[in-house]
């Protein structure tokens, strides 16, 4: 009940309604027809809701249009002058184009030749060259030939050679001289990317950053080097080849790394079974 309505109601103390009057007191509602808790109610401006709902659809389609600029092209925009390409700030975001269906090696293959593409075929290739495979003879040879454009592959093989068939380096990490893992333990070398930045794109070349986390060691009774995570930042040099992208060089450094939350470690059966039951992805924009 509002202020003013208290003033409708009327009351008739002492009042008697026929002769010998019954004494009571009688209560008469508002005079009128309508809500006796507030009065008819006023009628809604129509003309005000219209304009509202209108203002509250514009600010919208403004704000998809405005989220969606430059998505286009892969999160790069134009300079204006020539058409050339020049990274953005943008996350790495999903863009609706399925991944590639071409396999060499087991890698993904046939990535599209644009800034995106790029990024994809960077992508896939951290997880290839981050690959407990990269320890074994056979499997190394098929990444780098799958991986390095052909006029670099050759040199490239030699040096990883070098660098991963050393005893010293074998065993320094648990490994046997053959890059296979002791009896009763298994070897975590696993690269999981979580975002790429185009740093330059050209038309036939391009510089990718892919930033990720790599998980490391060997689980099982007696390791002493148990499986660890690690944050780095690779960006590989490409180059488009024979209707694909490849690699033709690639720098690293640590970070960004993220602050550990207190989460109490796995065992090492634990983590020995997820690495065996979760496999990899292929991964793409």
């Amino acid at each position: 009940m509002s202020l003013g309505d208290e003033n409708d109601y009327r009351s008739d103390a002492g009042r008697s309604d026929g002769p010998g009057g019954s004494g009571q007191t009688r209560t008469r509602l508002p005079e009128g027809e309508g809500d006796p808790y507030g009065g008819a109610r006023r009628p809604v401006r129509a003309s005000r809701s219209l304009i509202t709902v209108v203002g509250v659809v514009v600010l919208l389609i403004a704000a998809i249009a405005f989220a969606n600029r430059g998505n286009g092209s892969g999160g790069d925009a134009s300079d204006g002058s020539d058409g050339a390409k020049r990274p953005g700030s943008n996350a790495t975001a999903a863009s609706g184009v399925k991944p590639v269906t071409g396999s060499n090696s087991g890698i993904a293959s046939g990535f599209a030749h644009t800034a995106q593409g790029a990024q994809s075929a960077a992508a896939n290739y951290a997880v290839a060259l981050g690959s407990d495979g990269m320890f074994k003879t056979d499997t190394r040879h098929s990444i780098v030939k799958a991986v390095y454009a052909p006029d670099v592959a050759t040199a490239r093989m030699s040096d990883l050679d070098h660098a991963y068939s050393g005893q010293k380096f074998l065993a320094s990490v648990g490994l046997k001289a053959d890059g296979s893992a002791p009896a009763g333990m298994t070897f975590v070398s696993r690269t999981n990317p979580v975002g790429t930045k185009a740093v330059k794109i050209a038309a036939d070349t391009a510089s990718i950053s892919v930033w990720y986390s790599s998980l490391f060691g060997l689980t099982g009774q007696g390791s002493t080097n148990p499986v660890s995570e690690s944050w780095y930042t690779n960006t590989y040099e490409l180059k488009w080849v024979d209707g694909d992208w490849k690699v033709t060089g690639s720098s690293q450094k640590d970070g960004p790394v993220p602050v550990g939350r207190d989460q109490t470690a796995s065992s090492a059966k634990d983590m020995a079974d997820a690495v065996k039951q979760f496999g990899g992805f292929t991964y793409a924009r």
